[in-house]
């Protein structure tokens, strides 16, 4: 099966782990809320050099994409894998900002392609589509007026379909994949800035 959004989270998040044992060492404040299961829903780590804030309420308002009529979201994996993440870094000059929500629906691939390239023309009109085996996100700070951060497909090979517009900084991103009968499909925002933005 294709690596999903939520297997980079997963990375992400093995990252974030020692982010979190140095900040912790520095931390001001701490905060988790737990879900009625005993499981973290929210963790806010606030420090004098910047905080950490990962949370499994993410929505698809969150990336700016509406939802896919009927699409459902999809159920937790069998592993434990949740199907939505909103993650929030900031700190030492930089910030991340990444929301993935991945969803399912009774629908061809080619109906929900057709449905979010024209979603995605909101951020632009080079919609770019790339043929990929996982989905790849390439997030960049711009550092140069010089330097080039348009979007590319990367080894652009294979029978899913990532749709993206943007820019390295700032992209919004479908990925859609044939699951069965229907599609599985990926709801993606990533942000990065220096030191001289905002999330």
């Amino acid at each position: 099966m294709a690596r999903t959004n939520f297997q980079l989270v997963s990375r992400l998040a093995s990252v974030l782990a020692t982010l979190t044992a140095l900040l912790l060492l520095l931390a001001c404040s701490i905060n988790v809320k737990k879900e009625q299961n005993g499981e973290d829903k929210q963790v806010d780590i606030n420090t004098p050099v910047g905080g950490i804030h990962v949370s499994k309420d993410a929505s698809a308002a969150d990336t700016g994409l509406a939802v896919y009529p009927g699409a459902r979201l999809k159920q937790k994996g069998s592993g434990g894998d949740d199907k939505s993440a909103n993650v929030n870094i900031s700190g030492f000059g930089f910030g991340l900002k990444v929301v993935a929500l991945e969803y399912e629906s009774d629908d061809s691939p080619g109906k929900l392609i057709a449905f979010y390239r024209d979603q995605l023309k909101k951020y632009g009109n080079n919609v770019l589509e790339c043929h990929t085996s996982h989905l790849d996100v390439n997030a960049d700070i711009k550092d140069s007026d010089h330097k080039t951060n348009e979007l590319t497909c990367e080894g652009s090979s294979g029978s899913n379909v990532e749709l993206k517009v943007g820019t390295k900084e700032n992209q919004h991103i479908v990925a859609v994949e044939s699951e069965g009968k229907g599609s599985s499909f990926s709801l993606v925002y990533v942000r990065t800035h220096g030191k001289d933005a905002e999330i």
